[in-house]
């Protein structure tokens, strides 16, 4: 009797096993689409040690075609706010030099992603992977701060003298530039139609000037004072260290760096839904 029980069972598994295995060619997993919100952080002339002490919100909507169980491409849409202050730095002079901003960013990008593991929704076996990504993207800033309480875009003052005859080769900066965004990720699958997943974003980035802050201060450029003598707005936001004690703006003296190019990062969580066909078996 046990030995008829045995058999039967081990008839049902090799029966069942390619069963199972037509499963798995059967499912095609097309891709994704979801959302996500988090925290970014901004790192540069005003933050060159990489605290992440300040950071603020960011979110994005996001679909992927997959290749293959692990290859796929993404388009995302991502807003982030950033912004930062010399006053939260341990460094002396920073704290003399004042400046602060903050932007918002819009960006867009493509991406490749790759699964670390096989992904297949609805499989337990395969409901989770870690995964990597890197593409390219572009991004739109335009940094302002506050002056007695007033907001004020700090690009077309030309902080640094960009557009003075003074300063030839100080060009004004555009208000869109490239970014290079890698990240690392993992999702998992909560059944076939629905995941989670926690991703954390490094963007490289093609300007300096998210900031508002690259090279040297550049008092001269524009007028100081209006015409019934008051400072002029450009004159107070150049340089605020009067704000702290005496004026550190010199001429030729650096305001920032640069050397490297701002950068920021972000993790963000969310969920995705997931867009899934069958297709007849191979065998």
């Amino acid at each position: 009797m046990i030995k008829k029980y045995w058999l039967l069972f081990t008839f049902s598994v090799i029966i069942a096993l390619p069963l199972h295995a037509q499963m798995y060619d059967s499912f095609v997993h097309d891709g994704e689409f979801g959302a996500s919100i988090g925290l970014d952080h901004y790192f540069g002339d005003l933050n060159p040690t990489g605290k992440l002490n300040k950071p603020k919100f960011a979110g994005g909507l996001f679909y992927r075609k997959q290749i293959n169980n692990y290859v796929g491409i993404r388009l995302s849409g991502n807003y982030l706010f950033l912004g930062y202050s010399d006053k939260y730095s341990d460094n002396p002079f920073q704290r003399r030099r004042n400046l602060s901003f903050n932007t918002d960013i819009w960006e867009m990008a493509i991406s490749g992603d790759f699964n670390f593991f096989k992904f297949l929704p609805g499989f337990p076996e395969y409901r989770f992977t870690p995964y990597v990504s890197l593409g390219i993207g572009i991004f739109s800033y335009n940094p302002y701060t506050y002056l007695n309480g007033t907001k004020v875009y700090l690009r077309p003052l030309g902080t640094e003298g960009q557009g003075s005859p003074l300063y030839p080769n100080r060009k004004q900066y555009g208000t869109t530039a490239l970014c290079i965004p890698f990240g690392i990720g993992v999702k998992y699958a909560l059944n076939e139609k629905m995941n989670l997943f926690a991703e954390v974003s490094y963007r490289f980035t093609s300007t300096d000037y998210i900031d508002d802050v690259s090279t040297t201060y550049a008092p001269d450029a524009y007028p100081a004072v209006d015409a019934n003598g008051n400072p002029t707005t450009w004159f107070l936001l150049q340089d605020r260290s009067y704000e702290t004690g005496t004026v550190i703006g010199i001429k030729g003296r650096q305001r920032g760096t640069s050397l490297k190019n701002d950068s920021y990062v972000s993790l963000q969580v969310g969920v995705s839904f997931n867009l899934q066909s069958y297709k007849c078996p191979t065998h």
